[in-house]
């Protein structure tokens, strides 16, 4: 497997492109012909030279209450979704 090295120009104008436009890693990487993985770094290292944090790791305390938060929200979605369908079932019954 060949390595290929990127020019400096060639990173930052890849990662501008991506902050830019509002398109995803993915679909540029695959317009530029370049690793997703790559670019996801080089963009993630750009957003941590820029003080945005997503280079920073995180500490247990946050990673925890990250994991309790996504679970609260799938909970919370499956609750919506259960209301839902119950508001969906009575508005057919009453409309009988």
């Amino acid at each position: 497997m060949a390595v290929t090295r990127y020019s400096e120009e060639f990173k930052r104008d890849a990662v501008g492109l991506v902050m830019s436009s509002g398109r995803s890693i993915n679909s540029v990487a695959k317009e530029l012909g370049i690793n997703t993985e790559s670019l996801r770094k080089w963009v993630l290292q750009a957003r941590g030279a820029m003080g945005g944090g997503a280079g920073e790791a995180m500490t247990p305390d946050e990673r925890a209450e990250l994991k309790r938060l996504r679970k609260q929200v799938r909970d919370l979605e499956l609750e919506k979704e259960i209301l839902r369908k119950a508001a969906q079932y009575f508005a057919k019954e009453m409309s009988r």
